[in-house]
């Protein structure tokens, strides 16, 4: 049932403290400071060499690369070494720095001629690991046992018949044997299989790989579904999934300082302090992980088998970070100051860009100069304005290019540009400028005019003056005298209105087919006439909003903007909701409505908050003026990755993100927590973040301006600082 007006606003008011308005909480500014940027770069390996990277060792001021097909060293950025026989399958380093390569059937030391095939009661036994000892003699490790060599073959019987996939050795030498069929332990010459007296069942007596940590007395070991450690001090331990544990089996373990790496067959992990997690070709050439090589503190090779990765912790600003994304805009996404998607003809390689029209131009491109709005404000830096100002202008030419006073295009295009249809389900046609200088996309979505009213409103209070406050007054006063006009709808070149261009009263609380949208586009069109009546001042836009919020309770639509819980939770709708949140909480403040919008936005940000996405966090504490998770918009602006290449990212198969029993929209699998932002999709917060598999397969790249918004949004309101 809907109240009279009056009624409905004693309600609200009864429901806040007194005088109608919610309390202020104070926000304490989050110290910004320098951080650790991971960036990854693929390590070029000699021409000669095999992609396929089996071992890696640091051997006096060379790093040792071992490939299938031979022995490459690298120091002081040059490569020497050429290849040597073919098919390995690991190696191992003597005391002298020589390598000693292994295939399936013989071992054979770098550079010398002669095979050392495997004794005649191992023929048929395959070559899975090595190890020196002592640099007395060397250990091999097979599909059927354990085997000695020191010029003549010895096999060991404690280990036979067993699949031995590691070897290492503790910091008492004692020597430890991980198998399929036990966790075996050499000590003064005495061997014992732990899993028959100690080991837990649930080990299964299997056993992938092993770890020494000196520095803590501890044998590591990953195990079918865990990682363990057993140690001198008795604090032994077991990790899974439920511990944060990524993935595994884990095939190799690492320990540099307090550091620890893991290689999978799934990708790299590493612990320090928290978990990272990195796969997909936004940090691996391959997620096949065959060793891993901490070089120092803050940098690590990773070999694949397609190649070798280094990640780098490069101490970086926010501020550094964003003169990097802002580089990227003007490289690759400025298309006649619009700010378009770049698309890469050969997947991955940025030197194949090509910026094509988007159907959302006019969205993301407020994005933009919003954020550029917001930087100028806050540095006063000539730079900003001038890109502010020409983003105002490409937002102006999308209105000034249809020929239809205040509608504005989806985007447009140069009139000899080569352009394709939108693959939208909502058909979507292209028209020639009466000038014949430019064509444009029609059927303009809700979405533009959200970005517009958002970001327009912006630039003239914040940047413009003398004819640019004029020009973007008279454009906000435009579009929102179309929209009034022709009874709260956009109106095509057809007379038509578009497929979302709906906020008329008819439609939001009568049909059933906007139901789902009712809420979102009330708030919409209270924010727009909000926004327009204080940038022009012209009093039909203050009274259209009265008549939506008295007769057609559009205030109270607004009450349930957010959709969730049993209906489909549309992440898409978020942008379209936070926007206009935020310009009601700067222009209807003193509106006695304003505490129903707070109610609106808390019940909005309830559900959002668990997808950790910085903008909305920071509209949120800016609205309600309390902190609304801006640790978590710190920290996710600094982890977000430098590299927004559209990577398939594939988290799914992942022990430490559990699968929610409802899938997301489109059916899709989720995760009941968000992915990490390094390690999943890469949107413009208007993404499912908990959806496991996400990416095209990197033949797109995205600007970044998403970054940008929050971050100098943040700067502005003195959240950061």
């Amino acid at each position: 049932m809907q109240l009279p007006g009056s009624t409905l606003l004693l309600a609200i008011l009864s429901i806040y403290l007194p005088g109608g308005r919610v309390q202020a909480q104070p926000i304490l500014p989050l110290p910004l400071g320098s951080f650790y940027q991971e960036v990854k770069s693929f390590v070029q390996l000699p021409v000669e060499a095999d992609p396929n990277t089996l071992r890696l060792f640091q051997s006096r001021e060379a790093i040792v690369v071992v490939t299938s097909n031979g022995v490459f060293r690298h120091q002081n950025g040059a490569w020497s070494g050429k290849p040597f026989g073919s098919g390995w399958r690991t190696a191992a380093l003597d005391k002298g720095s020589s390598v000693w390569l292994a295939s399936g059937h013989f071992i054979q030391k770098e550079g010398v001629p002669q095979r050392i095939e495997l004794p005649g009661t191992a023929s048929k036994d395959t070559i899975l690991c090595l190890l020196w000892e002592q640099e007395k003699w060397l250990l091999v490790g097979t599909t059927g046992g354990l085997l000695s060599y020191d010029g003549s073959w010895r096999p060991i019987p404690f280990a036979s018949g067993k699949r031995v996939n590691d070897l290492t050795l503790d910091r008492n030498g004692d020597l430890w044997v991980a198998t399929n069929d036990g966790l075996l332990h050499r000590m003064s010459e005495s061997w014992v299989n732990l899993d028959e007296p100690l080991m837990a069942v649930g080990l299964n007596h299997r056993y992938h790989s092993l770890g020494s940590n000196p520095g803590k007395g501890e044998l590591l070991f990953g195990g079918q579904f865990s990682l363990g450690a057993i140690s001198e001090s008795g604090d032994h331990w077991l990790i899974s999934g439920a511990d944060g544990l990524p993935y595994g089996p884990a095939t190799s373990i690492h320990v540099s300082g307090n550091t620890l790496w893991l290689g999978t067959s799934q990708g790299t992990i590493k612990k320090e302090g928290d978990w990272r997690y990195y796969h997909g070709k936004r940090w691996l050439p391959s997620d096949r992980v065959n060793d891993i090589l901490p070089l120092d503190e803050r940098t690590v090779w990773i070999a694949t088998d397609r190649g070798i990765s280094q990640i780098r912790e490069e101490a970086m600003t926010l501020d550094q970070k964003a003169a990097l994304f802002e580089a990227r805009i003007r490289l690759r996404h400025d298309r006649y100051g619009l700010v378009s998607p770049s698309k890469l003809g050969v997947p991955g390689d940025l030197s194949t860009n090509q910026t094509l029209p988007n159907d959302n131009d006019g969205l993301w491109s407020s994005i933009y100069l919003a954020a550029e709005c917001y930087r100028y404000a806050v540095t006063k830096d000539p730079e900003a304005r001038e890109r502010a100002i020409r983003s105002y202008e490409a937002l102006e030419r999308l209105e000034t290019v249809t020929g239809i006073p205040g509608y504005p295009a989806r985007t447009f295009a140069a009139a000899t540009d080569s352009v394709l249809p939108s693959r939208s389900p909502h058909p979507k046609k292209w028209h020639p400028s009466s000038d014949g200088k430019w064509q444009w996309m029609d059927d303009t979505s809700s979405d533009e005019i959200v970005g517009h009213l958002f970001a327009i409103p912006l630039f003239y209070e914040l940047v413009a003056e003398g004819e640019w406050k004029e020009r973007s007054r008279k454009l906000v006063h435009r579009v929102m005298t179309h929209v009034v006009e022709h009874d709260f709808q956009l109106i095509d070149l057809d007379g038509l209105p578009t497929r979302w261009g709906i906020w008329n009263p008819d439609s939001l609380n009568n049909s059933a087919g906007w139901w789902y949208e009712r809420g979102l586009n009330s708030l919409q069109i209270l924010s727009f006439l909000k926004s327009a009546f204080r940038v022009t001042g012209d009093q039909k836009f203050e009274k259209a909003y009265q008549l939506l919020v008295q007769k057609h309770h559009y205030a109270e639509n607004a009450r349930q903007v957010k959709m969730y819980g049993p209906f489909e939770n549309s992440h898409s709708d978020d942008i379209l909701a936070y926007l206009p949140y935020y310009n009601l909480g700067k222009y209807a403040k003193d509106d006695p409505l304003f505490p129903l919008y707070s109610q609106s936005l808390r019940r909005s940000w309830s559900v959002a908050r668990l997808d950790a996405i910085p903008l909305w966090n920071i509209i949120a504490s800016s609205v309600l003026q309390q902190d609304c998770g801006l640790q978590v918009a710190l920290e996710t602006l600094q982890q977000l990755p430098m590299d927004l290449i559209s990577w398939t990212m594939t988290n799914s198969h992942r022990w430490d993100l559990p699968r929610d029993p409802v899938n997301g929209r489109g059916n899709v699998a989720q995760s009941v927590r968000p992915i990490p932002v390094a390690e999943g999709v890469i949107s413009k917060w208007n993404s499912n973040t908990h959806q496991y598999d996400t990416g095209n397969g990197g033949v797109s790249e995205d600007d970044g301006a998403y970054f940008l918004l929050p971050y100098w949004m943040g700067r502005y309101h003195g959240f950061f600082n």
